[in-house]
């Protein structure tokens, strides 16, 4: 999947997530295995409404930031009981590739 702009998640992930082998989606909270993964398991969990990142996040988000990381803490408990180990990363500034905030459960060696 060819990509070249700058938010992944609001103009392809969240408006079809039928393109992604989806783990978790409800009205606020959209979670797949990543399409281009790192790692041998990696997962990335975005909230449905446009935030640009996790140093932005405002009290009107709150509600929102609340599920996104009640959906993190839950996938990653799953990875880590069924990986034995998983880690959780966000990325910001340069680090950051697609401007929306999102967050990667993961484990496994880099692929």
């Amino acid at each position: 999947m060819q990509y070249s702009g700058d938010d992944f998640y609001c103009d392809v992930a969240i408006p079809d997530p039928s393109r992604l082998d989806v783990v978790h989606e409800d009205e606020l909270v959209l979670a797949f295995h990543h399409t281009r993964p790192y790692w041998t398991h990696h997962i990335v969990v975005v909230p449905k409404q446009h935030i640009a990142s996790f140093t932005t996040v405002s009290s009107a988000d709150e509600h929102v930031v609340r599920r996104l990381f009640a959906v993190v803490q839950a996938i990653a408990a799953e990875t880590e009981r069924t990986t034995g180990a998983a880690a959780v990363l966000t990325n910001l500034g340069e680090y950051q590739d697609s401007k929306h905030l999102h967050i990667h459960v993961h484990s496994g060696p880099e692929r």
